[in-house]
């Protein structure tokens, strides 16, 4: 399972670098660190499940000697690894841009909603196909847009609002329950995706 990992972030690396520069750009206009977080996670790690997806990928993977147990673990494991190295990244950014450190409560909250989207979307995905998830998401952005722009025009504003309101709660027991019901849900997540791939047919 290692060297599936070790295949991720070797096929990652060339994304990973070219994303390095909007990234620092980013965070050096002052853009929200968990907006930036959440979106540079999410879209390098589905961008690394898409060039897994062909059928013939799957078929040289189920040629190996790993199992689809194996070859799904991979993707969780390495969802976590990613999500890592880009919050990683973006600490040492805001450090050396801002010549601040990133509250610890901004990397749970930011880690939390990318471990919710992968525990939705790589069952989706193992069960139809990640382009469905991204005609979704273009229809979601579309509704989005409608509604901020014609029924509710400071939404993002209250977005951002709910979101400083939750971050300011100074309960360490809250921020337990709630990234242990994040990770709970994740370990379902993953064992539903082993199930719905040992029983795909390439």
């Amino acid at each position: 399972m290692l060297n599936l990992i070790r295949k991720d972030i070797a096929l990652q690396k060339k994304t990973l670098i070219i994303l390095l520069l909007p990234l620092f750009a980013y965070l050096f206009f002052g853009s929200s660190t968990i907006w930036i977080g959440v979106l540079f996670c999410i879209a390098i790690i589905m961008q690394g499940f898409s060039m897994d997806e062909k059928s013939s990928s799957n078929l040289l993977f189920n040629s190996l000697p790993y199992t689809r147990k194996e070859i799904v673990s991979s993707k969780y494991v390495g969802a976590c690894v990613f999500t890592f190295l880009v919050l990683a990244t973006i600490f040492m950014g805001n450090l050396i841009i801002h010549k601040e450190m990133i509250q610890l409560e901004q990397l749970l909250f930011t880690m939390s909603i990318v471990m919710l989207f992968i525990s939705f979307a790589f069952p989706f995905s193992y069960l139809l196909n990640s382009q469905y998830l991204m005609i979704a998401f273009a229809v979601l952005f579309v509704l989005y847009f409608i509604i901020v722009n014609m029924f509710i025009p400071n939404l993002n504003d209250r977005i951002r609002e709910l979101v400083q309101t939750a971050l300011s709660f100074d309960n360490s027991l809250l921020y337990l329950i709630v990234v242990v019901s994040v990770l709970l849900i994740y370990i379902v997540s993953w064992m539903l995706s082993i199930r719905i791939y040992s029983k795909k047919v390439f």
